[in-house]
């Protein structure tokens, strides 16, 4: 009989911060991030008139990182989590994490991009990682488009659904933005802002 799913957000959830902000930063700087905007004022323009954060997320990304190839950007996803280690990660979301592991699948379901998050998710034993997926052309380099929807609000449900089809089992649901409130309403259970520590 298939396990019942707990579906944690990411970032402000299982971690104190965003993880794709964090990335920028450290693999640019904070200055060349607040430069990109400066350089590229239409990227913030274009966001205040259709409040569509997933355009945002991807050109910026193009904009700092060029049409890099999938397999040089995924080598950097890794440093990176390799690199933060357990720094981003609330203790008490964790430990709600181990212990919900003995009983139920574990499922991430992040608007941050899922090569990113899927390297944290791995180091969790996570069962799938679920996020917003880049765009890359024909020879495998990346682009200033999603591949679909950015992963926040009813896409989060779409996707899941996706995943596990009419034996999706959401018994609990955890997040801290209006971008999950789908998730958590759909959830037997559903947990907003639950974890509130701080990483020592």
């Amino acid at each position: 009989m298939p396990l019942p799913v707990h579906a944690f957000d990411f970032d402000g959830t299982l971690t104190c911060k965003d993880s794709f902000t964090a990335f920028l930063a450290w693999q640019c700087g904070h200055a060349r991030l607040a430069l990109a905007f400066v350089r590229h004022p239409y990227m913030l323009t274009d966001y205040l008139r259709t409040r569509d954060r997933g355009a945002l997320k991807s050109h910026l990304l193009f904009h700092l990182m060029g049409p890099v190839r999938r397999g040089d950007l995924q080598a950097r996803f890794t440093a990176f989590a390799e690199a933060m280690g357990d720094r981003l990660f609330r203790p008490d979301a964790l430990r709600t994490w181990v212990e919900v592991g003995q009983r139920a699948e574990r499922v991430i379901v992040t608007a941050s991009p899922e090569m990113l998050v899927g390297e944290f998710g791995k180091k969790l034993r996570a069962e799938r990682t679920i996020g917003t997926r880049l765009g890359f052309d024909a020879q495998d380099r990346l682009t200033p488009h999603l591949d679909g929807l950015n992963c926040r609000s009813e896409e989060k449900m779409r996707r899941l659904r996706e995943v596990y089809g009419a034996a999706l089992d959401l018994e609990a649901a955890y997040g801290d933005t209006a971008g999950d409130l789908e998730m958590l309403k759909a959830a037997r259970n559903g947990h907003y802002r639950r974890f509130k520590q701080k990483p020592v």
